[in-house]
């Protein structure tokens, strides 16, 4: 049990300091896009700095959550803090949406209006720069994911990734626009800015409505049908080889954590020691896999069929 919490506890703090790490670069990229969206006059850069602006508040809470997934619960929440997983998931992703169609909308307004020209040697500036930070955040805390086996992490890495090509179609459509000048084109640069910005929140959107239905069905306790169908497989063989009549299982996930209960019938003669109904629960367990401090497994066996 001890090695358990130690284990616990050293990837919390990596994931707290790879955490820290990332919420430091955000700021700098929250800062430049609002910063160089004024200077430039672009909403397209504008909207970057405020996305990663929500990357750097909900960085923050994932934070949080880290510090307190990493404890033992208490006896309010005795099965610890896994639950906050998903709700800040899911904080994010409702965010997100609304920060999205609503950027979507301004974009379409200002195409309706005849668009604008922003300056555009300094918009590329910006996005050079911000591509160069965004993709490499994304290649360096992907691996650093692999490594530690982290959903908040992960959780991460799409964000640097979904930055980085945010950055990227800002970095073509600048260069775009700049090639376009004293050519016959150079009418149609006063919607480049509006016209990628359209763009970039159609090809976002997605994303976080993905997002959000995911951790709200891990919220409303709804189970994930592959680990449901690993289970009833392990079980349904489990069953037919020791000769026990039925079976039944429920299972949750919140987050990192899986949650596991299996009822099995047995014959009302059938008496059984305790070392062996341990064996079989071992069995069980590791036909199932997984095991750790994020897998919360019971399994009953029991005579009475009102039990399962």
């Amino acid at each position: 049990m001890a090695s358990i919490e130690r284990v616990m506890r050293l990837r919390s703090e990596l994931e707290a300091r790879l955490l820290w790490l990332s919420l430091g670069a955000t700021v700098v990229i929250a800062g430049l896009g609002i910063l160089f969206g004024l200077l430039a006059r672009s909403p397209a850069i504008l909207f970057d700095g405020f996305f990663s602006l929500v990357d750097v508040a909900v960085t923050w809470l994932t934070l949080v959550v880290a510090r307190l997934v990493a404890g033992q619960g208490d006896r309010r929440f005795q099965y610890g803090f896994w639950h906050l997983e998903p709700m800040v998931i899911a904080l994010k992703a409702s965010v997100l949406i609304v920060l999205v169609a609503y950027a979507f909308l301004s974009a379409v307004n200002s195409i309706l209006k005849g668009g604008y020209e922003p300056a555009f040697g300094t918009a590329l500036i910006y996005a050079v720069a911000v591509a160069l930070i965004s993709y490499g955040m994304w290649w360096w805390m992907g691996r650093q994911a692999e490594r530690i086996d982290s959903g908040l992490i992960r959780l991460d890495v799409k964000a640097w990734l979904m930055s980085a090509l945010i950055t990227t179609a800002l970095l073509v459509a600048f260069g775009a626009a700049l090639a376009m000048k004293g050519t016959e084109a150079e009418g149609f640069i006063r919607y480049v800015d509006p016209v990628v910005l359209a763009i970039i929140a159609l090809f976002i959107l997605p994303l976080p409505f993905r997002e959000a239905r995911e951790a709200f069905g891990e919220i409303l306790m709804i189970s994930p049908s592959d680990m449901d169908a690993h289970v009833r497989s392990v079980m349904t063989d489990f069953v037919a080889r020791h000769g026990f009549p039925e079976y039944r299982s429920y299972l949750s996930k919140a987050g990192r954590a899986r949650f596991i209960e299996i009822s099995v019938l047995v014959p009302p003669d059938l008496s059984l020691p305790v070392g062996e109904i341990d064996a079989l629960r071992a069995e069980i367990g590791d036909a199932i896999g997984g095991a750790g401090p994020d897998r919360w497994l019971t399994i009953v066996f029991t005579a009475d069929p009102v039990h399962l």
